[in-house]
């Protein structure tokens, strides 16, 4: 009977053991493979449009880095004057996972419009902005749209999708909406709120907030309207995007941005 039990006994350990090693290596795995696409010391790595100006000229200071965090102001602006403004990552990505933090802070700029009051973005499959003339207001690209509650007590969920100069497919068919709200909760004030986008070349592309899955389409493309003053050479409508740059957006709102990593992903 102690033969029995003493077997039984390792038996137990072994097959513990081995459900922990295999937990901790399915974690490690899930950890592998992220970098940073912020240094946390300065934007060397990164390219700036301003509208209004060329690319690389960082207007005003608009993006700055302090304390570790990439930060969007205007007190060097005077009016706004649509100077809405890009910071693009280097290198662009088509099979990826994207994590990082944003806050909203301050107050908005004096003459911007009054849609960007708590509103920010982070672009993805976005043209080369090396591409885009000096008057385009917007990156051809597909946007994940960041909000903030405006403390009436009705709710503006974040992590939206808006399609400047692009289209979707969602619910089946090409989306006749500039922007499709996703079901996220509302956050209010200057809160950190943890966005992710996980997206699959020209397939699925899905939205996180706080780690609660909030939008999903697919197929994004060139198409539709809002983009103004670009380059129609680059514009051509009904074309698929497999990949893109990547950039933070700046229309009027201070926000700040940080932990921003990525991982690439296996496609065939």
């Amino acid at each position: 009977m102690k033969r029995i039990i003493f077997i039984t006994l390792i038996s137990f350990f072994i097959f513990t053991s081995s459900g922990r090693t295999k937990q901790n290596s399915n974690q490690s795995d899930d950890q592998k493979g992220w970098f940073s696409l912020f240094n946390g010391k300065d934007i060397k790595d990164w390219f700036v449009k301003v509208n209004h100006h060329e690319v690389g000229e960082n207007f005003g200071n608009t993006f700055r880095v302090e304390d570790g965090i990439i930060k969007v102001r205007y007190d060097q602006y005077g009016d706004f004057n649509d100077q809405f403004a890009h910071l693009y990552y280097k290198t662009p990505f088509s099979y990826y996972h994207l994590k990082f933090e944003y806050r909203f802070v301050g107050k908005q700029q004096k003459g911007a419009p009054d849609y960007t009051l708590l509103n920010s973005g982070v672009m993805f499959h976005s043209q080369d902005p090396r591409t885009m003339l000096k008057e385009q207001d917007w990156p051809i690209s597909i946007e994940m749209q960041l909000l903030a509650g405006l403390g009436d007590g009705n709710p503006r969920p974040t992590g939206n999708m808006c399609s400047p100069g692009t289209n979707v497919v969602y619910k089946g068919k090409i989306s006749d909406q500039h922007c499709l709200n996703s079901t996220s909760k509302t956050y209010e004030g200057d809160q950190w709120v943890r966005g992710e986008l996980i997206v699959l070349g020209d397939s699925l592309i899905t939205h996180i907030i706080n780690g609660d899955t909030v939008l999903q389409y697919s197929k994004p493309q060139i198409g539709g309207g809002v983009v103004t003053g670009y380059d129609p050479k680059i514009k051509i409508d009904g074309k698929l995007l497999s990949n893109g740059f990547i950039a933070l957006q700046s229309e009027g709102q201070p926000v700040d941005f940080k932990n921003i990593e990525i991982k690439e992903l296996f496609h065939p």
